[in-house]
């Protein structure tokens, strides 16, 4: 149990870094850039994307450590965390892009090809945990939303 732990406590980290230093990224355009853009009806309110992020976050952390507990020797936690890893990166990259780059179209693309590799990854860890798989389905479903919101926002500016 402790392993199992130190794992959580370990991917929960490594998670909520990529989410601070998005942020970071995010922060400058936010109040600035951001707030200039035409947006559609459905767009939430600035101050609910850290909240729910930060869970999604925790979330994700605790999916991952959860997995790579079950040992990385094994071919499906192995392809599992690979997939989990490259949907890190691409997060990580959606807001460089996005609100670093002010590119929205690119960032479309990104968030696509994100969707794809989260919809992999879960795929890998319900093979692995069914319990891994369902802390990812959140997110999932957050990223839809964040994908029409994106499409969206590039289609109207």
């Amino acid at each position: 149990m402790k392993r199992k732990l130190t794992y959580v406590f370990i991917g929960i980290l490594l998670c909520t870094t990529i989410g601070f230093l998005s942020s970071v990224v995010t922060q400058s355009s936010v109040n600035d850039w951001y707030m200039t853009l035409n947006k559609p009806s459905f767009s939430p309110p600035n101050w609910i994307f850290a909240p729910v992020w930060s869970v999604l976050y925790i979330m994700m952390g605790i999916s991952a450590g959860w997995v790579w507990a079950k040992g990385f020797h094994h071919k499906y936690v192995k392809t599992g965390l690979y997939h989990f890893g490259f949907q890190l990166l691409l997060n990580g990259l959606w807001s460089i892009v996005f609100f670093g780059l002010k590119q929205p179209l690119l960032a479309l693309l990104i968030i696509i090809t994100l969707l794809i590799i989260l919809g992999l990854t879960i795929k890998w860890f319900n093979v692995v945990s069914k319990l891994a798989a369902a802390l990812l389905v959140p997110y999932f479903l957050w990223l839809c939303f964040a994908t029409a919101l994106n499409y969206k926002i590039w289609e109207l500016n």
